[in-house]
């Protein structure tokens, strides 16, 4: 009932059409089995559709390269303080992609503390960081997001914008052992839409967060910068999860470069259109 209420308040024609298109299998209350729910889906893109559009005005690039259907992983840099990323990027493979597709990302574990938090991303596909929960949603053909960087990637000071930090490995298993192609993606501008110049480490620990960002203007609220989303080529792997952590990290390896590779695009794209004037000076810090 609430997810009707408020789909009545804001939906977005292009997002309810978009919505309506993802091959999921909803029942007659528009549930599937995970308990994603089509009346929420429409509430909370209609919400992020703005942002997406105007506040951020993204930009994607290599969309063509995410596969129509069937199990997908999508990994790339994590940044900006505060999720913003994750947020255009689930945004992106809704509306950039013919047909749409739902990505699912795995949340941290402290997010699904918050009650009602944890409810409204249950019920938009987005759900606690297990690997049960993982393997579980690639058997069944959805597109995954991931982050290796983990919170370590959101929680970058400005001075380390765009230096990847340590991957984790879990990821590269899962797609091992579950057959998955890995498209990597490079996410800019978040670094700039919310530069943290330092955390507030003991109240994170009060209200039980790994970090509360600080930036210049002190209130952690994003800066209407314009982003892009640069999507690779799929990378596929040899084995079925039981290789050893040498073989692994190699593997792992290889995406983090490829990633690193978009990132450097990414940025030569972002100087390249400020000069031409694509992007104001006014909507850009320096990069």
């Amino acid at each position: 009932m609430q997810g009707k209420v408020m789909r009545r308040w804001v939906a977005d024609d292009d997002v309810e059409a978009a919505v309506a298109r993802i091959e999921l299998p909803f029942n007659r209350y528009g549930l599937d089995h995970y308990g994603i729910s089509r009346d929420h889906l429409v509430t909370f893109f209609s919400m992020l559709a703005p942002f997406y559009r105007r506040y951020f005005s993204v930009r994607v690039f290599g969309a063509e390269h995410i596969p129509e259907k069937g199990r997908t992983m999508v990994v790339g840099n994590h940044s900006g303080g505060l999720p913003v990323d994750g947020a255009m990027v689930l945004t992106s493979l809704l509306l950039e992609l013919d047909p749409p597709r739902l990505g699912q990302g795995m949340v941290e574990k402290f997010a699904n503390r918050w009650p009602f938090l944890s409810h409204w991303f249950s019920r938009v596909g987005q759900f606690t960081g297990l690997p049960e929960h993982a393997r579980r949603l690639l058997e069944d053909e959805r597109c995954l997001m991931v982050f290796p960087e983990g919170a370590r990637g959101t929680g970058k000071l400005y001075k380390d914008r765009y230096n990847l930090v340590r991957f984790g490995t879990g990821f590269m298993r899962l797609a091992l052992s579950t057959n998955t192609p890995i498209v990597p993606f490079a996410f800019i501008g978040g670094e700039e839409a919310l530069p943290t110049i330092m955390h507030l480490k003991r109240l994170a620990r009060v209200i039980n967060v790994p970090y509360i960002p600080i930036s210049p203007y002190v209130v952690p609220v994003p800066l209407p910068i314009p982003c892009q989303i640069f999507y690779g080529k799929p990378m596929e792997f040899d084995g079925d999860g039981s290789e050893t952590d040498e073989v692994v990290i190699g593997y792992v390896g290889q995406v983090r470069a490829e990633i690193e590779r978009l990132i450097d695009k990414g940025r030569s794209w972002r100087r390249e259109a400020l000069q031409q004037g694509v992007i104001g000076e006014a909507d850009e810090v320096a990069t």
